[in-house]
């Protein structure tokens, strides 16, 4: 399935609620300025008040439904290409570490990227460095035996970093491996889980110069701001990439993935749409701001 489609299928709780806002404004609003409204109707999507008047300036006065709509998918998309892309793996092995607050998502999109990797072509292989949280370890496994792709994993408790370490050296021989580090989900309260953290990134770092390649930061985006406020602190903690946002098909504030965006300065890597192991896209700034309001 496109990108298109099943961004479209996700965002479809978003679509629907924001399309019903704006298309009201136009027909309903008499002569006036319409702007007051549909600005309101732009934030109440959560794409954030500074997009959301730059979309109603850049609209003016006696733009027809038509030509706001084109307008608006143009702004978006601009606001999210303009923060970079990252490029696909070409030096193996290819390291990935995920990072997120608890409840993210991250141990089921870890398992739902390497399933992304294998179809690529790319021999993936996941480390359950999450040895905090009961039970992490055996819903990594899980997921990785659905997935097909094998889970290198040590006992709760065990040093996370180690973790990390050994699935490293063991997927070094791989022509084109790509390694999937799955973290502990920590609050910025957690002292020594974030320490923890700049470890495993160090540990990884000296093993092999360049690693991690990305380090994605997973976001669930039916919390929205809330969720994004918690995790400022793993952008002062690891240098993160990028972004992954979760759960979109259950919100109807998609827009939040543009104002996240905007405000960690970072691009959208992938997008969670669904339950099953193939409902993960790679992001698409064009497509995403055309799924809104088309």
């Amino acid at each position: 399935m496109k990108f298109f489609e099943k961004i479209k299928k996700g965002l479809l709780l978003t679509h629907d609620d924001l399309l019903l806002k704006v298309r009201k404004v136009f027909t309903t609003s008499r002569e006036g300025d319409i702007r007051p409204a549909l600005e309101e109707a732009l934030i109440a999507a959560d794409i954030g008040p500074e997009l959301a008047q730059i979309c109603v300036d850049a609209i003016g006065r006696a733009a027809s439904w038509e030509e706001a709509r084109d307008i608006i998918v143009r702004q978006v998309a601009g606001a999210l290409s303009g923060l970079g892309t990252v490029s696909p793996p070409v030096a193996f092995p290819h390291v990935v570490l995920l990072v997120g607050v608890n409840g993210s998502g991250k141990t089921t999109f870890a398992a739902k990227y390497a399933y992304a990797m294998k179809q690529a072509g790319f021999t993936p292989l996941l480390a359950a460095a999450d040895t905090f949280r009961a039970a992490a370890i055996e819903q990594l496994q899980v997921w990785g035996r659905r997935a097909g792709v094998p889970v290198l994993a040590k006992t709760q408790g065990a040093d996370p970093a180690a973790v990390a370490f050994d699935a490293l050296t063991r997927i070094k021989s791989e022509p084109k491996g790509v390694l999937i580090v799955d973290t502990a989900g920590r609050l910025h309260t957690k002292v020594n889980l974030l320490k923890e953290l700049e470890k495993i990134h160090r540990v990884l770092a000296r093993e092999m110069p360049g690693a991690p390649h990305e380090t994605l930061l997973v976001l669930d985006a039916t919390t929205g701001q809330n969720g994004f406020q918690q995790a400022k602190t793993f952008l002062e903690t690891v240098p993160v990439t990028g972004l992954v946002l979760t759960k979109l098909d259950g919100t109807a504030k998609g827009g939040i993935v543009v104002r996240i965006a905007r405000e960690a300065r970072l691009p959208v890597r992938w997008v969670g749409v669904g339950e099953a192991l193939e409902d993960i896209t790679e992001f698409d700034p064009e497509a995403f701001a055309r799924a809104l309001l088309d």
